[in-house]
């Protein structure tokens, strides 16, 4: 039995990111747009969540 190795060309971390982004077969698809989404809804909800404690307590 002759097994066959092959090497596979070794890609750039973005590569590897842009693929796993923008790759369908994900579970969860994220895309370009929950690339921004996400981290930017984090921050609005963080800063609404401190803004709402500061304010009642003054």
């Amino acid at each position: 039995m002759t097994a066959i190795l092959e090497r596979r060309e070794s890609e750039s971390l973005w590569g590897r990111f842009c693929n796993w982004i923008t790759s369908t077969e994900n579970r969860l698809y994220i895309g370009w747009f929950g690339v921004l989404m996400i981290p930017t809804l984090l921050t609005a909800t963080s800063v609404f969540i401190i803004a709402f404690i500061a304010c009642s307590s003054s």
